[in-house]
């Protein structure tokens, strides 16, 4: 396919010569064209609304790709180094989902890592897969969860030969990744997939001074958030595959729960990025690691704070590490990384990514500016002149191991009961509690709650991390599986 070259983007052409065409549309979405809506019109402006349209003959169909999307997903796996690309306008959830569901089915295991985003967890409630935790190593100072251990990956492999599937962060919220390579091949050796949630590795496939990419490291699927670090609208994703997986298959699965009324204004910002990223992405991403390492020398040396990098890798739990991250450990200044969170978008009007109750992760991409990093450097060092605080008495784990008793989905469609949170403990779970973001869950259904879980829930409570996941929307109430 010769005319399909890097600096296409077959999706944007094609909405533009629809807009040429000036169609009459008697078809959908109603606003037609915005007319419909003056608001919605005024607010988000016609060249927008323009292009909001529904599937037809020249845009193609995001279900049955035959012509532009088929041409923008091959041009999107030629670029990262794929055999296919799959366009996915429900965000990363999907994609995530969409690979878990075709590797494992009722009843197959899939080994992971237990600080998974929660939708990977969500997938086995649909398909009844049954999760093997490799519980992640801890950087105890830093309260986080590291990578997955070769050896450990191995013991679990070799205790349980039967399973499916293996599913790997890379990189974790925080920067940390494996050694993926190592973990590939060994699991294709005893017959596994991999699959990679790449949600945040985006740019690894466009940069040499990053961690290796997923595909690179031979996984059969990846799931890439392209609205993180790729430059597209939120909600727009991509899954890759690997030469061995049957795209057959794949397709009809992520058809399972994908729109049928996939939004053109996602798929033209994934086409669109995907042309500026192959093109460049060196470029875009040599900026970013600049600002970041500026920023994190400068953090550095105000003092308490500890901006970590590529000095926490050890070969092992820490194979590699994501220098794009600028995650900051703030406890030491003793305030929880949610406090400075709140601190920063309230009296500074800065909005970082997020924070939990010991670090905060600033995200740092192609649009941010010398003077924005100048900026959040400095606030923080305000915020530590004016509200330093005694650490000593401050929560230090982040991660708790989990003692699992049974399936998600199990769990999640059993009989259960309503108790208050705090009679809960010996319960065995039968829904999420998180904070989000980053969204990994404390909790998980199937899952035994303790005083340690219930502690660190109280304790995230306090210091204003956003919980989600249970019904009762308060959390002061959480569903437990009905004793036998």
């Amino acid at each position: 396919m010769d005319y399909l070259t890097q600096d296409r983007a077959p999706i944007l052409e094609a909405l533009e010569k629809m807009k040429a065409a000036r169609l009459v549309p008697f078809d959908v979405p109603g606003h037609k064209r915005g007319r419909g809506n003056r608001e919605l019109s005024e607010f988000l402006g016609s060249r927008c609304l323009d292009v909001d349209v529904n599937s037809m003959k020249m845009l193609d169909n995001l279900c049955h790709p035959v012509s532009v999307i088929k041409d923008a997903e091959i041009l999107a796996a030629e670029a990262f180094g794929a055999a296919h690309a799959f366009f996915m306008v429900g965000g990363t959830t999907s994609a995530v989902q969409a690979m878990v569901l075709a590797a494992v089915g009722r009843g197959d295991k899939i080994i992971m890592p237990r600080n998974v985003h929660r939708s990977a967890i969500n997938a086995l409630i649909l398909c009844g897969a049954v999760p093997v935790y490799v519980n992640p190593q801890m950087d105890h100072t830093l309260g986080i969860s590291l990578g997955m251990r070769v050896d450990e990956m191995e013991a679990a492999i070799r205790k349980h030969p039967d399973a499916k599937a293996v599913l790997v962060n890379n990189p974790t919220y925080y920067g940390i990744c494996s050694n993926l390579a190592a973990i590939v091949e060994l699991a294709h050796a005893h017959g596994m997939k991999v699959l990679a949630d790449e949600a945040h590795g985006t740019h690894f496939y466009f940069d040499d001074r990053l961690p290796q990419s997923a595909m690179e490291a031979g996984a059969d699927m990846a799931a890439i958030s392209m609205h993180k670090s790729g430059g597209s609208l939120t909600q727009s994703s991509m899954l890759l595959c690997g030469p061995e997986v049957n795209e057959g298959y794949v397709h009809q699965i992520v058809n399972l729960t994908q729109t049928t009324s996939g939004s053109y204004l996602l798929m033209v910002s994934l086409d669109i990025s995907r042309r500026n990223l192959a093109l460049h992405g060196k470029e875009i991403f040599d900026k970013v690691i600049g600002l970041v390492e500026y920023a994190r020398d400068e953090i550095n040396t105000i003092g308490d704070y500890y901006a970590y990098g590529k000095e926490l890798i050890n070969g092992d739990s820490v194979y590699d590490f994501d220098i794009t991250k600028l995650s900051v450990f703030t406890r030491s200044v003793g305030l929880a990384g949610i406090e400075v969170y709140d601190i920063l978008r309230d009296e500074y009007d800065i909005q970082t990514e997020f924070g939990d109750i010991a670090n905060l992760l600033a995200y740092v991409s192609v649009g941010d500016r010398p003077k924005d990093i100048e900026r959040l450097v400095a606030a923080l060092a305000e915020i530590r002149r004016n509200h330093r605080k005694d650490s000593s008495k401050m929560l230090k784990a982040e991660y708790i191991d989990p003692v699992v008793k049974c399936a998600p989905q199990e769990a999640f469609y059993a009989e259960k009961e309503s108790l208050p949170m705090e009679e809960t403990a010996g319960r065995v779970t039968g829904e999420f509690v998180m904070c989000y973001p980053p969204g990994i869950p404390i909790l998980a259904p199937g899952e035994l709650i303790t005083e340690e879980i219930l502690t660190y829930i109280r304790y995230a409570k306090k210091k204003g991390c956003q919980m989600t996941g249970p019904e009762d929307m308060t959390i002061r109430h959480l569903n437990v599986m009905q004793e036998l």
